[in-house]
This record gives C-alpha cells, sequence and structure tokens, in this order.
C-alpha cells in the first residue's frame, strides 16, 4: 500500500472513497472486505462471515476443520457461522458456492478490538514519539491493522469502500494507529495471542457522526437534530455554504476583498472579522465545509527595544502559497518552504500597534498535512526578536474566506449527523469483536454537558447493533490549552467528567491521560503510555487479568469540621504523588460556590483537602482545568487520579447542544 493510499490526512483519499462503489455484487461471490488474506478473527466467540452470491445460492465456509454451510436469501445475502475455535493459526478460510470458490491466506484466530474515534485516534505511528524504535522490531510483534477508508453516507452501507489486513511490518507500521497499535502490543504481550485492530476513525469528527439514525431518534434531545438534516447532499451544502457566508460577514452581503488593499486598512478593520487561530480550517468553527482560499489577519503591539532590531518571521511547518504583507509592505509572495524562517529587515515594524496580513493561495503542499490553514503551535509559530521570541499561536487571529476565486463547499462530519456510522460502522456489523477502544470528545468539549447523553447513547447504539454488551474502554482527554481554576470554567473538564460518567454503564474502562498530553499542541505525540493504560483498562474490565491496575477514580466526599475527606475506587494499593511531597491541584468551595486552591494531604486511601478561605467547605474539586498542570496525585502503581468534582454546579457548556446549520 502506497503513502497516498495509507495517509488519512489527504483529500487524495477521501475522494477514492467516496466514488467507490460500495454496493455488493450479488451475482458473483463475495464477502465483506474483513474477509481477506492476513485478517485476524475472534477467539472463543462464534464467527459470523457474510457476504453475496447468487440470488438463493448455497455457500459453503471451512476453517480450521469446521465448516458452516447456508444458503443466500433472494437478494443474494448470505451469512454463515463457525462456531467458537480458540487463538491460533495461521489457516486457510476457502468459500465455496457452485463453482465460485474465494481463499483467504494466512487467517489468525486471536483478539480483535475497533479502535474508533478522531484525530489522535487516527494519529498515525509514523508521527509519534518512539516510531523509530517500534519500526525496528514492528516484525516481532503480533498485531494486525484493517483500515477503514473514510467516508460518509446518508444511508446504512452493507460493504467498506476499500480496506485490507496488513501486518505490523518495518514498511507498514508507521501506517497504524499509534494508539491503536500501542494498545495492541500491550494486549499482545499479556494475553500471547495475535491481536487485531479496525481503525475506523476520522480527525474532528463529533460522536452524533457515530450513531445510527436509529439511535439518535431513540434520544428526545437528538432526535430533533436528525429531523433538521436534509436527505440529500445538495441540500445539505446549500445550508452549509448559506451558515459559512452568514457566520462571515454577520448575516449581511458577501464582501470581496483584495489581500493588497487589506494591507492597508488599520487593525480596527479586521474586528467585525470571526476570529480562529492555527490550524486547518476545517477543524475551525463554521468554517468546516468551507473549501477554497483566504485571508488571515494578526495585530501585536511592540515597543522600541523590538521595533528596531532585526527579527525574523516563523509560520510553523506552513507550506502553501502565500501573500504576506507587515504594515502595508509586501514581505514574501510566492511558495512558502516548510519550516523556512522569512527574515525581517529592520523597519518592518513600529511603534505601538503593528498589522499581520497574509492571503492563503492554496492547501498546504505536504499531503500529511489537513489541507487549508496555517500549520503550527506555539512552540514554532512565533516572531523571533534579537532579545526575545514573540508566540502567535493563539486565538487573536481573524479568518476570512475568499469568495472571490473558485470554492467548493464540502459537508463534513461536524455537519451532519449518523453519516459516519453508515459508511464506516455499519458495514462492521456483525464481525465478531472482543470491544471498542474509543478516543473521542475534543470536537464535543463546547457541548460537553450535552456529551453525558451522547457518549451513553453511542455506546449503547453499538451495543444493540452487535446485539451484545460489547466493552468499551475510553481515552480520557488528555490536558491541552490553558490552566484555568474552577471559577473561570474548563470545556475539557467538564468533558472528562462526562467521560467518567459513562462508566456508570456495565463492561466500560477509561485510561487517564492529562499528564501525558501537551497544553500547546492538540496532538501530542507521547501515544505510547496512552495506548499501553488503555491495554491496561481492558486487560482488568474485559480479561479480569491479575495484577494490571488502572487509575483511581473519585468515590465520594464527606465534609467534616472544616475539611473534605475523598474517597476513590482502586485505591486500595495506597495514593503518592510526583514532583511534589504534597498533592497538587485540589480546590474547596463553600456555600457561595466560590472556588480556592485547597491543600491536601494522604491519609491512607483517602485524601483530606482543607483551605483556610473556605471554613464551611461544601464542594470539593481536583485538576478541574484543560490543562491541569499542578495536578500530582497518583496510585502508587503510578497511573494519575481522574480529575473530579463532587458538585453539579452548572458549568459553562450547560444549555449548550448541538445545532448543524444556524
Amino acid at each position: 500500500m502506497n503513502k497516498a493510499r495509507t495517509c488519512l490526512w489527504t483529500v487524495i483519499l477521501l475522494i477514492v472513497a467516496l466514488s467507490e462503489c460500495t454496493t455488493p455484487s450479488q451475482a458473483q461471490l463475495s464477502t465483506s472486505r474483513l474477509f481477506a488474506d492476513h485478517m485476524v478473527l475472534q477467539r472463543n466467540q462464534k464467527i459470523t462471515v457474510w457476504g453475496w452470491c447468487k440470488n438463493a445460492a448455497k455457500v459453503k465456509v471451512t476453517l480450521n476443520g469446521q465448516q458452516a454451510n447456508t444458503t443466500a436469501d433472494t437478494k443474494g445475502n448470505w451469512k454463515a457461522v463457525l462456531s467458537p475455535m480458540a487463538a491460533g493459526g495461521p489457516y486457510v478460510m476457502d468459500i465455496t458456492s457452485g463453482k465460485e470458490h474465494l481463499q483467504y491466506k494466512d487467517v489468525m484466530l486471536g483478539e480483535v478490538w475497533i479502535c474508533s474515534g478522531q484525530s489522535n485516534m487516527q494519529f498515525f505511528l509514523n508521527q509519534a514519539t518512539g516510531y523509530e524504535q517500534e519500526q525496528k522490531q514492528a516484525d516481532t510483534i503480533p498485531v494486525r491493522q484493517f483500515l477503514v477508508p473514510q467516508k460518509m453516507s446518508l444511508t446504512p452501507e452493507k460493504q467498506l469502500s476499500g480496506g485490507e489486513w496488513i501486518k505490523a511490518l518495518a514498511d507498514k507500521v508507521g501506517y497504524f494507529s499509534a494508539v491503536g497499535y500501542y494498545f495492541a502490543k500491550q494486549l499482545a504481550k499479556k494475553l500471547h495471542v495475535t491481536i487485531g485492530i479496525v481503525h475506523s476513525s476520522w480527525g474532528a469528527s463529533q460522536a452524533e457522526c457515530w450513531i445510527s439514525k436509529e439511535g439518535l431518534l431513540r434520544s428526545p434531545e437528538l432526535s430533533t437534530v436528525v429531523k433538521q438534516q436534509p436527505d440529500n447532499w445538495p441540500a445539505i451544502k446549500k445550508l452549509a455554504e448559506a451558515d459559512i457566508k452568514a457566520y462571515a460577514y454577520h448575516n449581511q452581503p458577501v464582501k470581496n476583498y483584495q489581500v493588497s488593499q487589506l494591507a492597508q486598512e488599520s487593525p480596527a478593520f479586521f474586528n467585525t472579522w470571526p476570529t480562529g487561530t492555527l490550524g486547518p480550517w476545517q477543524w475551525q468553527a463554521n468554517w468546516y465545509a468551507y473549501r477554497g482560499t483566504g485571508f488571515m489577519q494578526r495585530s501585536m503591539v511592540l515597543y522600541d527595544d523590538l521595533v528596531n532590531a532585526p527579527s525574523a518571521l516563523k509560520l510553523g511547518d506552513t507550506d502553501a502559497d502565500i501573500d504576506l504583507y507587515i504594515n502595508g509592505k509586501s514581505i514574501f509572495k510566492g511558495a512558502l518552504p516548510k519550516g523556512k524562517m522569512i527574515d525581517l529587515p529592520t523597519g518592518t515594524w513600529k511603534i505601538g500597534e503593528n498589522n499581520l496580513v497574509l492571503q492563503l493561495l492554496s492547501d498546504q503542499k505536504d499531503p500529511w498535512w489537513f489541507g487549508f490553514g496555517l500549520n503550527g503551535d506555539m512552540a514554532n509559530t512565533y516572531i523571533k526578536f534579537a532579545t526575545t521570541t514573540m508566540p502567535l499561536a493563539d486565538y487573536k487571529w481573524h479568518l476570512m474566506p475568499d469568495f472571490s476565486k473558485p470554492y467548493r463547499v464540502e459537508p463534513t462530519t461536524n455537519q451532519t449527523v449518523f453519516t459516519v456510522y453508515n459508511a464506516m460502522v455499519n458495514p462492521l456489523v456483525p464481525l465478531s469483536v472482543a470491544g471498542v477502544a474509543w478516543y473521542q470528545g475534543e470536537s464535543n468539549a463546547a457541548r460537553a454537558n450535552q456529551y453525558k447523553t451522547t457518549l451513553p447513547l453511542l455506546i449503547n447504539d453499538w451495543r444493540s447493533k452487535w446485539k451484545t454488551n460489547l466493552p468499551f474502554m475510553i481515552v480520557q482527554l488528555p490536558a491541552f490549552g490553558p490552566f484555568q481554576n474552577s471559577n473561570q470554567g474548563s470545556t475539557w473538564a467538564e468533558l472528562r467528567e462526562a467521560q467518567t460518567i459513562a462508566l456508570k454503564l456495565p463492561n466500560t474502562g477509561i485510561a487517564i491521560t492529562y499528564d501525558v498530553g501537551n497544553p500547546q499542541n492538540l496532538h501530542p505525540t507521547n501515544k505510547a503510555p496512552v495506548g499501553m493504560r488503555l491495554a491496561d483498562a481492558a486487560l482488568n474490565k474485559v480479561y479480569h487479568f491479575p495484577g494490571v491496575d488502572i487509575s483511581p477514580v473519585y468515590q465520594s466526599a464527606t465534609f467534616l469540621e472544616g475539611a473534605a475527606w475523598v474517597t476513590f475506587t482502586e485505591a486500595d494499593k495506597g495514593l503518592t504523588t510526583k514532583n511534589s511531597s504534597t498533592p497538587k491541584g485540589f480546590e474547596l468551595a463553600g456555600a457561595d460556590h466560590k472556588f480556592y486552591p485547597a491543600q491536601a494531604q494522604i491519609t491512607g486511601e483517602k485524601v483530606k483537602v482543607w483551605c483556610s478561605q473556605v471554613k464551611e467547605p461544601v464542594s470539593v474539586r481536583y485538576a478541574w482545568s484543560d490543562s491541569p498542570l499542578t495536578a500530582n496525585l497518583y496510585s502508587k502503581s503510578g497511573l494519575p487520579v481522574s480529575p473530579f468534582r463532587s458538585d453539579d454546579y452548572p458549568g459553562i457548556t450547560a444549555g449548550k447542544k448541538l445545532q448543524l446549520f444556524k
């Protein structure tokens, strides 16, 4: 498989996926694409094999000495069921119908997990820390991956648009989901069987897109959204385009701009433009569906010691065609090489407010980057002066599409519901699997309170489709963004809480990861601990593997004599701290709901929390921030304690609901 076909970040793959026919041929013997050479099938469960052939034809499936016979229905659909088998292989699967014959080789029986979610599950191993080391040993790791092509559909599909089973070999493993790979590697190490991961994920996708239409209609809260969505793509595109223009121009007529004219405007001119940040426009606000060119502007205040010094501008890893102006002067025009420092002559800047305007004239040239926008983070997007560096990775940019040039509208996973389920999950049913590894939530953080409904709905929906109590192992969101306190509120803390609440469902587990995130990068590269903790959750909750610990989770709080006494599950071996002798990251509030930083002390399996400003506490919180950098409470097994709050005060996402079109 070459790079262009394996890279989920490219538009090419999406186009290929959308263009392929997914209607199974009913005249010729075929199977779901999940059945192929090198596949992994679930041990110790009934194995369902399905496909299509001539109407009412007889079909025989044989594997490992077993045989299953079936007859296709009047539409050519057939399904055969083999009895449970122990782990082993390699085997050969033969499927015959009359004179037609299919044969799949190198079939293994082991553990099969669906790895699903958004970009941090999609994130490839060759982008992760430690890839080179994993590449060297990949040939010895009994892990295989089936990569589900990205596709959206308004109707449930039976067949996948593509995909094949790939072994974790040195020249292939880089295209595995990094979290999925480390998850599978840890399971293989402990269980001593081949692990197969069915990788079905999509960057920036919201959870509601992964739920079936029937599942959404069962929810009083989300069923209204289903009714908002047209039943055809042209109508959806029309609504999406109207949404973009209304958002950009505040429901006023469209205006066309020239970058040279914009460069002469004062910074105040751009105050009516929508704000945004670095990264793909496809992941920002109402730009999700926009495909074209556009303008970005940012102002900054400088003083005398910086104005008279040499400087340089770095726009992250951007390698698009750009036209750049600073304070009305043309600075750079053309193809910007990835990582280039743009040297700025003395006199570029002025004392007071400065104006940087650029036009993005193309998508990124590197297909690993996701289309249109600036690509970078705080570490590599900045102005460098002789004595200091000014970071530019923030939400102070103004964004505006350029409707005077060719553009198109492509509705995405953030502007539809159930479309990803139809094309990327429904064709997986009824594959026998051990469970689901789920890493998603970033795109739902602005509606975190609603996620308390959405995530359990998704879990129960998938379980209804598989007709089994499918295990779900959840990755809690890592650190990303600012370090707030509880008085300011945190969308990511509320989303983490919603993920933890989902543990009330049976057969669920969670991997706590806020300590291995990156506050400056939505996609932290340190994926190994994430995958390994996720595997430990499965080993503990699903396989009941002895000696495998998981993170402590808040259980209760008792308020006595001016202090909170907090208890946790999974803390029977005791608690400890990192980087400090005392626990950090706690807050207390009294009846006024105003929170103050609190002191804490470990007392056996409990933590005592108190604060001089709060004489009679009624609420305690821990690590309640987008990036809880000071939180340091761990189990003695070395696993972080999950963020929590004892109260149920309305959060900053209360009342915020999903709307497809404004």
